[in-house]
């Protein structure tokens, strides 16, 4: 097998240290890879393989020669750079939601829909492959299998989402807030949220935008399931709330199909699946949790049962590593299926 110079920039953020980190837990064939980022971090180092690699400036003189390069900086960044190494002959995987709704762009999980990115072969195109959305990219594999089984006909989904999903400094922030409660002192003003996050739940995950009762994330929710699954009509509604986890998103998902499909029959599909671990003894007390999901490239899925209130309605709870399957590992695997469908 060949081997590929790949470029990861923002790679010293929360995703970007998972992304070289998964990179080599997986053996990804490269012959080099490059941290980048801001002037501000250029010159610092991060761990890679055992070993420190030096992080490059994001900048015009050392984008050139790439074959691959791994975003995680923000829409700001991609919208302006990914162009730029797309133009050098690069492919980008990105990570931001820059890209994800653009008609031209192919939004990507592999399990589901790994021939939408054989466009970025033909003449002309920017080269540039979209990562969905954390919580979209862990619910799409199960939903993959239930479709290609019985058809999707509706969906009704509540997030529960870690503060990892915001940042370091969200992490930062639950930290200060339960560190400040359990000593009795004063706490923090909240910077990173609307509210106080330890101990509480917020009913909203992302920002209200334009009048729209729904928050971005739940709108990204819809869109981009119904994209990668090739469903533009499919219904769906989508509650979106942050909860004081500091890694795993977990979603209740309650599935309604085109055709029968029993708890039994689709229990016995997912344990099939490619990415997906069934955890489902609920009267042992064994079900999916975020701290089992924490570290595990694997998609949880339990609590499957039959919804007797609709017709051909399924119950799942849904739970994944969001710095894993929805982001790095799921732009890693992007990465592998590059080099297996020869497109790099």
């Amino acid at each position: 097998m060949s081997s590929f110079r790949v470029a990861v920039v923002g790679a010293t953020g929360v995703v970007g240290t998972q992304m070289l980190r998964t990179l080599v837990e997986r053996g990804f064939p490269a012959s080099e890879v490059v941290p980048m980022a801001s002037a501000r971090s250029a010159g610092s180092t991060v761990s890679f393989a055992g070993g420190e690699l030096t992080v490059v400036e994001l900048a015009d003189g050392n984008i050139d020669g790439f074959d691959i390069a791994i975003f995680s900086a923000g829409a700001s960044v991609s919208r302006e750079w990914a162009p730029k190494f797309g133009a050098t002959g690069a492919i980008v995987v990105d990570n931001s939601s820059c890209w994800r709704m653009d008609d031209s762009i192919p939004l990507v999980v592999p399990e589901a829909n790994a021939d939408a990115m054989d466009v970025v072969a033909t003449e002309g195109h920017s080269r540039i492959i979209a990562n969905p959305n954390c919580s979209t990219a862990q619910m799409i594999v199960p939903l993959r299998a239930i479709h290609e089984a019985a058809g999707l006909k509706r969906l009704v989904v509540t997030t529960m989402q870690s503060v990892s999903g915001t940042g370091k400094a969200a992490i930062d922030e639950l930290r200060a807030e339960v560190a400040a409660i359990v000593n009795d002192q004063s706490l923090p003003a909240p910077r990173s949220y609307p509210h106080q996050i330890a101990f509480n739940v917020l009913p909203q995950a992302g920002s209200f935008k334009d009048g729209d009762d729904y928050t971005d994330e739940e709108r990204k929710l819809i869109n981009e399931t119904r994209k990668i699954m090739s469903l533009p009509d499919l219904s769906i509604s989508a509650t979106c709330t942050r909860v004081p986890v500091f890694v795993g998103h977990s979603e209740s998902v309650n599935v309604q199909t085109e055709r029968p499909l029993s708890a039994d029959q689709a229990r016995a599909i997912l344990e099939s699946q490619s990415g997906v671990r069934v955890v489902d003894d609920p009267a042992g007390a064994k079900y999916p949790m975020a701290i089992d999901a924490e570290g595990d490239g694997d998609v949880l899925v339990g609590r499957i049962r039959e919804d007797d209130s609709a017709e051909n309605c399924l119950n799942l709870f849904v739970v994944g590593d969001n710095l894993l399957k929805g982001a790095a590992l799921n732009a890693v695997q992007i990465a592998e299926a590059l080099v297996q469908r020869k497109l790099v």
